[in-house]
């Protein structure tokens, strides 16, 4: 390693910030045209919908017509010695007249349905084009964004290429995670709701011509699900990165997270912080801190507690993590055979990211308390 050029390393780092700044400037074009292909295919949506409802009005009104002209021109055929040969001429031309009408109308009707479903099928693609290319260009920046700010550390702290290598393979290790916790959320929360605002709206659309009052009250609760659906996904944006973390550091953010609970789920919380307070890595603060939230997050949704204390210790080369609290506990025999309990997996996963140690101690009615130990170096 005394040979190892750390000026190649920071040039090859910076080539590497180079291209991959002109990418995400590609797929951010990219995303640009595919946004304004969309809101324009939105706009050819609406209007093709508004050109069906108003087709299928006419074609209601063009049946009764024709109704009335059958009925007509039955009546003065039955009646030839009250009506004149003029007379049934007419109806017959009129009948006719309102057929043909009725025909084009119909033909118009399914022109349109067709067209209103191949745009929606349309207007589905666009909008996952953009949505990928939205997140490549949110990866695209994270990575930016760690290569500039690390890039000096690295090149100037770096001992051995086996170091380098470990640190890399736990950083993706921990982006993995990260992804696959945000794609459960959404697919378990917002994307199911949004699949059921679809198929409700639909409902309200063929009840617009229907039964208006009951399209109205569908609308109304389809506004709600929204409202709660914004909830979720700005509850998922926060729980991505909390601002605190990197502003204030671990302590002051799990203070904060324990004051949330407090006031919304009416919980009492106990907070105690041992040994010499000090900001740790990006990377350790953050692999800490969402196991703390997880369990935070396990007690409130599981435990039925009324008390949940934590308690951080700072010690020369290790941090100790404990969460108590005095809920309902549960059976850790049985749920090691069953492989998961309340998403302590996803915990274990992320101590096992960090080479830290995890012990659970739990029994049915009497609580449950978490020790994680996490080595400093």
């Amino acid at each position: 390693m005394k040979n190892f050029d750390v000026k190649m390393l920071d040039t090859i780092v910076k080539q590497t910030m180079e291209a991959v700044e002109k990418g995400k400037n590609q797929i951010f074009d990219i995303y640009e045209a595919a946004r304004q292909e969309m809101e324009n295919v939105k706009r050819d949506v609406e209007r093709v919908k508004q050109e069906t409802i108003n087709i299928i009005f006419q074609v209601d009104e063009l049946e009764k017509k024709e109704r009335r002209a059958r009925l007509r021109l039955m009546e003065v055929s039955r009646n030839f010695r009250v009506y004149s040969e003029e007379d049934i001429k007419e109806a017959y031309e009129e009948a006719s007249q309102i057929q043909m009408q009725l025909a084009v109308a119909r033909q118009q009707e399914i022109t349109l349905r067709r067209q209103r479903d191949d745009l929606e099928i349309r207007l589905r693609s666009l909008k996952n084009t953009v949505d990928k290319a939205e997140g490549l260009v949110s990866h695209v920046g994270a990575v930016l964004g760690y290569l500039g700010n690390q890039m000096g550390s690295v090149v100037t702290q770096i001992e051995s290429l086996q170091q380098k290598q470990v640190f890399g393979s736990r950083i993706i290790r921990a982006q993995e995670e990260e992804r696959r916790r945000v794609a459960r959320e959404i697919h378990d929360g917002p994307a199911q709701a949004m699949a059921n605002i679809v198929f409700r709206s639909e409902v309200c659309e063929r009840l617009i011509d229907t039964d208006m009052e009951r399209a109205k009250r569908e609308i109304k609760d389809l506004q709600e699900q929204v409202r709660s659906c914004l909830k979720e996904v700005r509850k998922i944006i926060f729980d991505l990165r909390p601002m605190a973390l990197d502003d204030l550091g671990l302590v002051p953010t799990v203070r904060r997270i324990l004051d949330t609970i407090k006031e919304q789920a009416g919980m009492f919380t106990d907070f105690k912080v041992l040994g010499h307070e000090k900001r740790l890595d990006s990377y350790l603060e953050i692999g800490l801190f969402r196991i703390i939230q997880e369990a935070l997050s396990n007690v409130v949704k599981h435990a039925k507690a009324t008390l949940v204390s934590v308690r951080i210790e700072f010690r020369h080369n290790v941090i100790l993590v404990i969460v108590e609290d005095n809920g309902q506990g549960f059976d850790t025999g049985r749920e090691e055979k069953n492989g998961e309990h309340f998403g302590l997996m996803g915990i274990s996963e992320r101590i096992e990211g960090l080479n830290g140690e995890i012990s659970i101690k739990s029994e049915p009615g009497k609580g449950t308390i978490i020790f994680v130990k996490v080595p400093l170096q």
